[in-house]
């Protein structure tokens, strides 16, 4: 009754291509941004916002990245942490070394060297795939970190190899409260989102697609392989990069190696397995109930009066039975949950 398409008639392909073809999505994007960016800093305390919030959306941001390489162009990969590490660490140097960089010039910038890193650790893509590319991948891992630790320049020759991150000043104002950063990172990521949801329904999308589907029959009607995989990279590494610089700058307020470890990088892989490979709601879905799961399992256990110990573990058995819950019940995700609720929502209350 409330969510029906029928009336609503495309007269050009520039309607008919639209990111979102029925009105009421239109419209419910529009009023969740509003409230997003008007209501929830107003109303949201301090907490709320810095914990919970904005690493929400840096973490959807990066699993967005994660989720263009492995969801939409079937590339397995475990360095993510590393390519956001090399984002935050190249926007420090950025505004290091060069008076008057712009901090949104040196987010971009830290990005841009993510991507070109992705691409050189993407190359082995081309002659290898599925674990054996997971492997190489997870190298990239160690080897970032290891670079970071061991060239001191990187870290201004920091002795701990923790740098405090410059402060965010755009045009004058500065970003330095919960509130702000979050409205930063919300502006941010949704630009980037919807960027990326029209990448992926451009041609360079469907020969990611093709590419992902069956590698060998994309390159004989035509795809170009190499330029294929390696743009896959470049792009998944510029998110991931971009979430990097954020992580570091507008959440945890230094740069250091540690902060990219192993860890977050499953954690990015567990949100897109959740969420739903090869979407973009997707990403968002898996980075909240990755956030928010903790923080719900941390009140239980409280509640039951369960020792810290039990707690920490009890987490870390959550994850894996959703993980294999997920990947045998729905392999699509939360994603395909709603799908499948907004189609049946379409032709309520008709039986489907």
């Amino acid at each position: 009754m409330f969510y029906r398409e029928a009336g609503q008639f495309k007269t050009s392909y520039e309607a008919d291509g639209q990111i979102f073809p029925i009105r009421q999505d239109r419209i419910a994007f529009a009023v969740l941004l509003a409230v997003a960016l008007l209501v929830v800093p107003a109303l949201a305390s301090p907490y709320l916002l810095s914990a919970i919030l904005i690493p929400f959306l840096i973490f959807a941001l990066a699993a967005l990245g994660l989720n263009i390489l492995t969801g939409y162009a079937g590339q397995l990969s475990l360095g993510t942490a590393a390519f956001m590490a090399v984002g935050a660490f190249g926007a420090y140097n950025f505004m290091a070394r060069v008076p008057g960089m712009p901090v949104l010039l040196a987010f971009v910038l830290g990005g841009v060297c993510a991507a070109l890193v992705g691409i050189a650790f993407g190359l082995p893509s081309l002659r290898i795939r599925g674990f054996y590319l997971a492997a190489a991948t997870l190298a990239t891992q160690f080897f970032v970190v290891w670079c970071l630790t061991k060239i001191g320049w990187l870290t201004n020759y920091s002795s701990s190899g923790v740098i405090t991150a410059q402060k965010i000043e755009i045009l004058g104002y500065a970003f330095d409260t919960p509130a702000r950063k979050y409205v930063l990172v919300l502006l941010l990521v949704a630009v980037l989102a919807l960027l990326a949801k029209n990448l992926i329904r451009s041609n360079v999308g469907r020969a990611w697609m093709a590419v992902r589907d069956m590698d060998v029959a994309a390159e004989v009607i035509g795809f170009r392989l190499m330029r294929t995989k390696l743009l896959a990279f470049a792009v998944s590494s510029f998110y991931c990069g971009v979430a990097g610089a954020l992580y570091a700058f507008a959440y945890l307020g230094t740069v250091e190696p540690e902060a990219y470890n192993l860890d977050l990088s499953f954690r990015i892989l567990f949100m897109i397995i959740i969420g739903g490979v090869g979407s973009v709601l997707g990403s968002f879905l898996g980075a909240a109930f990755i956030v928010l799961l903790p923080v719900g399992l941390n009140i239980v256990a409280h509640g039951a009066g369960l020792p810290t110990s039990v707690a920490s573990n009890l987490e870390l058995m959550v994850f894996g039975a959703l993980i294999i819950f997920f990947l045998i019940v729905e392999p699509h995700g939360l994603a395909r949950l709603w799908q499948i609720a907004k189609d049946k929502l379409r032709l309520w209350p008709f039986p489907h």
